[in-house]
């Protein structure tokens, strides 16, 4: 099986997928299904210092985070048309969003991640009295216990945010429309014609999903953390405002080492790199459900949008 840097993202009633050139979008509206195109190489095409070891996960991140807010806000709006009254492909911007209003929901998005997974761990670990003893007297191993305290908050507030959001009818039907994406995904990776019949075939659990990748981000700001607990006690500088603001300094160096452990997990197959993706495979019984034959079409006829006519363009770690 061949691996490809094409990735995707469930949408409402749709489906996004990104390849190497281009992203393209396709939703399932009364009216028929319905598809918008656009170019998307990626940064390091416009500027070759993009592309450096550390750099490229950074922009490559945001280049994505930004491509999927515009996909999926695309989706809501022509869902929201009339049956026939949506404009398709030749979109610029969502009609019933301004850039503004655009901008403004991605810096809120932004904010809800920050503050959930970042700061409220934080927060809440300098609540707890163990960790209250002197923060310029802190030992180095109080150090590490609040450091696997915060970590452990992030991962519970990470499961129950998804357990919560999972119960919900839309959402569920979003999660199936995210299986379609890893079964199309799976099978044009097999080589097998991109059949609905073919997709369905294959599991809706892919070990290089993006689930992998939040939980490798929390895996990896812990021992980043913990490594900058040390300079900030022999500096005195270990208070909760302090400690969340080197966080939100360190959040794109987390980023940047997360993305290149994930390249360098989804290159090979041995014991270790199994082990890593496993947890991402499990959360993945949380954000992915069965699709149905609609779905599945969905997400093949974005797949066949963006794959390139070059042979091997879209090799996994090209990106």
């Amino acid at each position: 099986m061949k691996k490809t840097s094409i990735g995707g993202q469930a949408l409402l009633e749709g489906v996004m997928m990104r390849g190497p050139g281009k992203f393209a979008a396709v939703v399932r509206t009364p009216g028929g299904l319905l598809a918008r195109e656009e170019s998307a190489p990626f940064p390091k095409e416009r500027h070759p210092v993009l592309g450096w070891v550390f750099v490229r996960g950074v922009c490559n991140f945001v280049q994505s985070l930004s491509i999927g807010m515009k996909a999926l806000f695309w989706s809501a709006d022509q869902i929201a048309d009339e049956p026939g009254g949506a404009g398709g492909a030749g979109k610029e911007e969502p009609k019933g969003l301004g850039k503004g209003l655009f901008a403004l929901s991605m810096g809120l998005a932004l904010v809800l991640v920050v503050g959930l997974f970042t700061l409220l761990p934080t927060f809440l670990s300098g609540l707890v009295p163990a960790f209250q003893t002197g923060d310029a007297e802190l030992p180095v191993s109080l150090n590490f216990l609040r450091n696997l305290f915060e970590t452990a908050l992030r991962l519970v507030i990470l499961l129950l945010y998804m357990v919560l959001v999972s119960r919900t009818k839309d959402i569920q039907r979003t999660f199936a429309y995210h299986g379609a994406e890893h079964k199309s995904i799976a099978c044009y990776e097999a080589g097998e014609e991109l059949t609905v019949a073919n997709a369905r075939r294959f599991s809706r659990f892919h070990p290089r999903c993006g689930t992998s990748f939040l939980l490798t981000v929390v895996l990896v700001s812990m021992v980043a953390f913990l490594l900058l607990s040390l300079p900030l006690q022999m500096l005195h500088w270990n208070s909760v405002i302090l400690r969340v603001a080197a966080r939100l300094a360190l959040l794109p160096f987390v980023v940047a080492v997360s993305y290149e452990l994930n390249r360098l997990v989804g290159r090979s197959e041995n014991v270790l790199s199994r082990a890593v993706r496993a947890p991402g495979l499990l959360m993945q019984r949380l954000t992915t459900r069965e699709p149905d034959d609609g779905m599945l079409e969905v997400a093949l006829d974005a797949l066949k949008r963006v794959v390139p006519a070059e042979e091997g363009a879209d090799a996994w770690g090209t990106e």
